[in-house]
């Protein structure tokens, strides 16, 4: 799954990078998602293939600090690039004639920094909160990697400022971001039905199958482990760990197959790249 989820990502990078043709909005944000997932794809592989591959069973707690905020950040970034992508099949299909001066290379590197410097800022305060806790019970983490949800409950204080804020970081990003794609797809259904002709409805909606199949692959798994953590407390053991490792394994691998299968231009793309290499 890590060579899927490297490869696949590393060779969409590459493509967008390589071909003059997909220097567009669209794929300058596909890139990003790319890069969000090999980032976060290198931020758990370290504990990962220690913990499975050598059966290690330590870290030391600094770098479990590092990789929570690691795997939080750039899990915050996907979820902002994916309501920019939901902006851009907005525009495409709700404006078409204003696509071009609505979504400039500006406006997309605007975006990037955003989601960027939101991920940073909200999350900073994440490693001190935990750091001014006592760890005295278990020092048994439920996953392969550190989250901050499964830290705070190594505690033996009080942690009711953490489950507040981490409540509040949900909430006010993930939450705000997936019902922003849920209000932006309204909208682009509302345009599509106003479409006469059938087969125009079905191109316009067939542009948002790839972005459709990414938002399930990425906040499926997220709302699952979320609930096996805040209610799950009699689920049995190996649930949570089969589901963080869901969580955060499925959309690094699905998304460049998802993206290579629903989008002939990447596919083209690809097979171009492939070629001039053999060559």
């Amino acid at each position: 799954m890590y060579a899927v989820a490297l490869g696949g990502n590393t060779v969409i990078l590459q493509a967008v990078r390589v071909e003059p043709s997909l220097h567009k909005p669209m794929y300058y944000l596909l890139s990003m998602l790319s890069f969000s997932d090999v980032a976060m794809s290198m931020a758990t592989l370290p504990t990962v293939l220690r913990t499975f591959c050598l059966n290690a069973r330590n870290i030391a707690f600094d770098a479990c600090l590092i990789q929570m905020f690691l795997i939080h950040s750039f899990s915050m970034m996907e979820s902002g690039i994916l309501l920019a992508m939901s902006f851009d099949r907005y525009v495409a299909i709700c404006d078409p004639l204003h696509y071009a001066t609505v979504l400039t290379n500006g406006v997309i590197v605007g975006m990037g920094v955003a989601v960027t410097a939101r991920s940073f800022i909200t999350l900073f305060p994440l490693p001190f909160l935990i750091m001014r806790l006592p760890i005295c019970r278990s020092n048994v983490l439920s996953h392969s990697y550190c989250l901050h949800p499964d830290m705070m409950k190594l505690a033996c204080a009080d942690i009711t400022i953490n489950s507040i804020y981490g409540l509040f970081v949900l909430v006010s990003t993930f939450g705000m971001d997936l019902f922003s794609i849920f209000f932006s797809y309204v909208l682009i259904l509302r345009s599509v039905m106003a479409i006469a002709s059938h087969e125009e409805r079905l191109k316009a909606l067939n542009t948002c199958v790839s972005h459709i199949l990414a938002v399930l692959a990425f906040y499926v798994p997220m709302i699952g482990v979320s609930t096996v953590h805040r209610f799950g407390k009699h689920v049995p053991r190996y649930i949570h760990v089969l589901m963080s490792n869901v969580y955060l394994f499925v959309p690094p691998v699905l998304n460049p197959l998802i993206y290579s299968a629903k989008t002939k231009e990447i596919r083209r793309a690809i097979v171009r790249m492939f070629r001039r290499i053999k060559m």
